[in-house]
């Protein structure tokens, strides 16, 4: 069992920054850990995926330039670096654990999801 907990979603304005932060407990992370994001009347999309094996990466077009994603393996933590914010960025974010090689992008291929964390950008 894995445990995932988001924070560092706030109100910013459009071309600011912020980094969330997903602590995970339980189990060692899995094989790939993901940030997903879902807008009001939108379907969960994927945003980011890191590959625990080689730490190699993989972004949604929409992100790709702007975020980072990486990882604190002393703490426990994956965190998204977000700059150059948009307001079509705006949406609930959530972390989630896979148990799959590679990089994942559906949400059916996670296992498990931490709670969420707003993010609004205004414009």
């Amino acid at each position: 069992q894995v445990q995932l907990a988001e924070s560092g979603g706030g109100l910013v304005q459009a071309g600011d920054s912020l980094r969330l932060s997903c602590a995970a407990s339980g189990r060692a992370f899995s094989n790939a850990m993901g940030w997903f994001r879902q807008a009001p009347g939108k379907e969960r999309e994927f945003v980011a995926t890191l590959y625990r094996v080689d730490t190699s990466t993989y972004y949604a077009d929409s992100v790709k330039g702007r975020f980072t994603i990486s990882r604190d393996n002393a703490a426990n933590t994956l965190y998204l670096q977000m700059n150059s914010l948009k307001p079509e960025d705006t949406a609930v974010y959530y972390c989630a654990a896979s148990a799959l090689s590679g990089y994942p992008t559906r949400a059916y291929e996670y296992i498990y999801w931490g709670q969420g964390t707003q993010v609004t950008v205004s414009s």
